[in-house]
């Protein structure tokens, strides 16, 4: 027999099998000479290499691959301005609580502090925008070092972790018998925390009391994949639910219990408001928006979120879906009724929500040209299928799209998250196209959006990934020229913020894809039929009236 303690293994195949060990099929990467070993892994896992025009998009895409799929997406990238490229994907995951590993190559420690290649001190400079950051110290450890850096990407709320290796650990080879390969599933503990049971019980009683309660289910719900729990409980205790960021979708529209316009009005009049899984960020004016009399309860996996920015009367540390189906367990023995007195509630919220669309229905259906942004998301919303994965890239275009665009299932929205970072959307398109072919993607850019990450129309091309994209064209950043133009008067509020009439239909086509432009409102929803039936990916360059501002841009807090 041969003699299996002399066989030797490289760092980057060691890398590899940490990789498949924790379930992850595709890597995004650029390649560059430091990191090629971990590609020759690769192959012989089994995991999918897909190559990029831009680190950024790399690391947009092992976000974006974590999100759709519930595993950790996975960004290799060279050392130097590989990684700074891949910086601004690592913080939008981190600000957006995604599980992703970036790698980045670094120059040999028998370089080290030499000026050699590339060499900069990506440790230090990823340290504040990741879950957990090193260097690989040894070859023997590559494996181990990645099963450790995945394991914080689930501490508390998930997020981004980063690690270097150096190209002579990379490279260099080991005993096989050396070296610490950990076995999948036996190296991480489940996170899934109950919350403590006292407070659930609390929950349940104030729930059983509340004659106007209200809840919001954030992207955790999601994350959680807590979306049963969270329909279980609004339909048990008759309760209206608000969905943002990755928890929309949770509800079907037109479920009887599924509000989106009228989410202020039940923020101010509610007694009891429960808050799943998002922050008091900007996007919920720092908690300022909640009623000061009402009952406020916030549910979040990360400690350090709960009662941040703003007092609350109970605070619950757990996963949104075991803390959300105990407390429906405990009140729904002893509701008393209490679940039918809220009739009333539900019918004032919906007269509200009705009153909101009535207001914006000449909007909905403006046949004005250049066409109004309102017109255009109706347009997509209709579009929308059950298995339409809605991706929002952009600004002003965007925030019309919030408030119209409703998702038909839950995983099914996609947008930044709190970073705001434009530039998302063809690399989500990747991610989400790759890892569940089965589903259409429908996306929604701003023209200054696709703009910053637009070449990687190529790589949809190129891999055969085909999705429905929509540019907003005004020829504008508009969120930020509005600002501009109410603090600086009307000379003043197209400086720096203009960009030329781009003909993005033509882009696509040059690329390889499908592409149409249109101009009249009449076409769009023919345009969009015809880009789902070509197979490719596409781009339908509508052009959207620049003068026409979303309310939610309107209403920005750094304006006032």
């Amino acid at each position: 027999m041969p003699d299996d303690s002399q066989e030797l293994i490289s760092g980057g195949h060691l890398v590899a099998k940490a990789l498949k060990a924790e379930g992850v099929d595709v890597i995004y990467t650029l390649c560059g000479g430091h990191i090629i070993d971990i590609y020759d892994g690769c192959v012989d896992e089994g995991i999918d290499v897909i190559d990029v025009r831009h680190e950024q998009v790399a690391a947009h895409a092992a976000d974006g691959y974590a999100r759709i799929t519930g595993k950790p997406g996975c960004a290799v990238v060279t050392a130097g301005p590989g990684t700074t490229d891949a910086v601004t994907g690592v913080a939008n995951a981190f600000r957006a609580e995604s599980p992703m590993l970036l790698i980045g190559g670094q120059g040999a420690h028998t370089q080290h502090k030499m000026g050699s290649l590339q060499d900069l001190p990506h440790v230090d400079m990823m340290a504040p925008i990741t879950k957990f950051a090193a260097t690989v110290p040894d070859t023997a450890r590559a494996a181990d070092m990645v099963s450790m850096a995945f394991r914080e990407c689930y501490h508390g709320a998930p997020g981004p972790s980063f690690l270097e290796i150096p190209r002579d650990v990379l490279d260099a080879k080991v005993p096989v018998a050396k070296a610490r390969i950990p076995e999948a599933g036996k190296y991480r503990a489940s996170t899934r925390g109950a919350g403590d049971p006292e407070a659930v019980e609390k929950l349940a009683d104030l729930l059983v009391r509340a004659e106007k309660p209200a809840i919001l289910l954030g992207s955790q719900v999601w994350t959680c994949r807590a979306t049963d729990a969270a329909i279980e409980l609004v339909r048990t205790l008759n309760v209206p639910a608000y969905m943002n960021g990755a928890g929309r979708g949770t509800l079907p529209p037109g479920d009887p219990h599924h509000f989106q316009l009228s989410r202020r009005y039940a923020f101010s009049n509610a007694d009891l408001i429960i808050i799943v899984g998002t922050p008091f960020d900007f996007r919920m004016g720092y908690g300022k928006r909640l009623s000061p009399d009402a009952t406020v309860v916030q549910i979040d996996l990360d400690y350090r979120t709960v009662g941040k920015n703003r007092d609350i009367d109970l605070g619950i540390v757990g996963d949104a879906g075991l803390v959300l189906s105990a407390v429906t367990q405990a009140a729904s023995g002893r509701l008393n009724g209490g679940a039918g007195k809220r009739k009333e509630w539900l019918d004032e919220l919906r007269a509200a929500e009705q009153t909101a669309i009535e207001k914006r229905l000449p909007q909905l259906r403006s046949d004005a040209s250049p066409i109004h942004p309102y017109r255009l998301v109706s347009e997509i919303n209709d579009f929308l299928t059950e298995d339409s994965i809605y991706i929002g890239d952009g600004g002003d275009i965007v925030t019309f799209s919030g408030q119209v665009v409703q998702p038909k299932s839950p995983g099914h929205w996609m947008d930044p998250g709190p970073l705001g970072t434009l530039g998302v959307g063809v690399p989500f398109v990747m991610a989400a196209k790759q890892a569940r072919p089965d589903k259409e993607v429908v996306t929604l850019f701003g023209d200054g959006a696709f703009s910053l990450t637009g070449w990687d129309f190529e790589t949809l091309v190129r891999f055969n990934l085909p999705f429905v994209g929509i540019v907003g064209n005004n020829s504008s950043m508009n969120q930020i020229r509005y600002g501009q133009k109410a603090k600086y008067g009307e000379e003043r509020q197209r400086v720096g913020n203009t960009l030329g009439d781009v003909p993005y239909d033509q882009f696509a086509r040059m690329l390889g894809g499908y592409g149409e432009e249109v101009r009249d409102p009449a076409d769009i929803a023919p345009a969009l039929r015809r880009a789902r039936e070509s197979g490719k990916p596409s781009l339908i360059n509508v052009w959207v009236d620049p003068d026409a501002y979303a309310p939610g841009t309107m209403n920005q807090t750094m304006y006032k």
